[in-house]
């Protein structure tokens, strides 16, 4: 059950909280679209319910994350709130265990999975994404007398 709010304006702000197209998000999309990349938006984990992933590259089998300083624990950038200090500790707690179990799996699967901090550039990570994808592309096409 969550916790009430401290206070009106603290409802509000979390009411507002978006999960999915962040600014963020939207920026590196739309660097990867310009590209010529093709990709998946918030696509469901493979095995595992109620999961999704930011940006998923089927073919080459890349699972790119997003994740919010506050929500994901930056250890850079993280906060604790004061309010409701013991349920917001174990909530985080729970979605930074989380995030270790879907990168933990997926890379079980065979699958590369690349974790973003939301303060980190959309040109540095779309470039980065971009060539890791192309990288992976090209590892598939290559006939087994070219390696």
């Amino acid at each position: 059950m969550p916790p009430i709010a401290s206070s009106p304006s603290v409802a509000a702000r979390m009411s507002r909280q978006s999960s999915r197209d962040t600014a963020q998000e939207l920026a590196v999309r739309r660097l990867l679209y310009a590209s010529g990349l093709r990709y998946r938006v918030n696509a469901k984990v493979p095995g595992l319910p109620r999961r999704t992933v930011d940006i998923l590259f089927l073919g080459p089998r890349v699972a790119v994350f997003l994740d919010g300083c506050f929500w994901h624990g930056c250890p850079d950038h993280a906060t604790s709130p004061k309010a409701n200090a013991e349920w917001w500790r174990t909530k985080l707690d729970r979605n930074i265990a989380r995030d270790h179990e879907t990168t933990a799996h997926l890379t079980a699967e065979g699958w590369t999975v690349l974790r973003f901090w939301e303060h980190e550039s959309p040109e540095e990570v779309a470039h980065t994404v971009h060539d890791l994808v192309v990288a992976r592309r090209s590892l598939r096409h290559r006939s087994p007398t070219q390696t």
